[in-house]
């Protein structure tokens, strides 16, 4: 028996009616994706995936930013991230920061995307440089980074 090698429950598992819209965020499902559009009339109802996963707090991108060069530029390092992440959802509503908490010397960001993740590591990099490592978990469609300066 053929088995699926990346199962993802928070993906649909068949075709949405379209249009769809979202009742928390009102992402709207048209032309077989998720868009930021004005809500048609008559458009069904169904929870997206970022709203799924918000709702179960289970994030697909964990996100932990530490170092001194983190601590000494947090808040600046902080609004490079928000700001990546309104860049992305702007034009793609499933990506989304879920939270952000303080641990000891660390930041954990948690996002309803993987690629959401990997671009704000991305980002810090290429910005600030240091140390920028990834940990994939495909069995459970999972990205752990870790940036450290």
């Amino acid at each position: 028996m053929w088995q699926e090698k990346e199962h993802d429950a928070y993906k649909a598992g068949g075709k949405l009616p379209e249009p769809s819209v979202c009742p928390q965020c009102g992402a709207v499902f048209h032309q077989g994706r998720w868009q930021w559009l004005r809500v048609p009339e008559g458009a069904h109802s169904a929870t997206c995936p970022a709203c799924h996963r918000v709702h179960d707090h289970f994030p697909a991108g964990f996100l932990t930013l530490k170092g001194d060069f983190f601590q000494a530029h947090h808040d600046e390092i902080m609004n490079l991230v928000h700001n990546e992440e309104k860049r992305e959802r702007s034009e793609h509503p499933l990506k989304r920061i879920m939270a952000v908490e303080a641990r000891g010397d660390e930041v954990l960001v948690t996002t309803t995307d993987i690629h959401l993740a990997r671009g704000i590591g991305e980002a810090l990099h290429h910005a600030y440089r240091g140390n920028l490592e990834y940990h994939y978990n495909p069995g459970q469609n999972l990205l752990r980074v870790e940036w450290e300066h």
